[in-house]
């Protein structure tokens, strides 16, 4: 499963490495589109297997950020 960007924009955090246990509505990086900082939280409880991006790249919308583990 892949997490992908729902606006473009610049990420400005990022909160979760490859690795990681995470739960359904945690924070999983914040983008900023139009002066506004948006929290990217996970869909479900999930592990993180590999960032996509990084701190201060720009994305496009539908770019994929974070996949995760099956």
């Amino acid at each position: 499963e892949v997490l992908t960007a729902p606006l473009p924009g610049t990420i400005v955090s990022i909160e979760v490495k490859p690795g990681d246990a995470v739960k359904q509505g945690q924070t999983l990086c914040v983008l900023e589109a139009m002066k506004m900082k948006n929290a990217i939280k996970a869909a479900a409880d999930a592990v993180v297997a590999d960032v996509h991006v990084n701190q201060g790249d720009l994305v496009k919308h539908g770019q994929a950020l974070i996949s995760f583990k099956a």
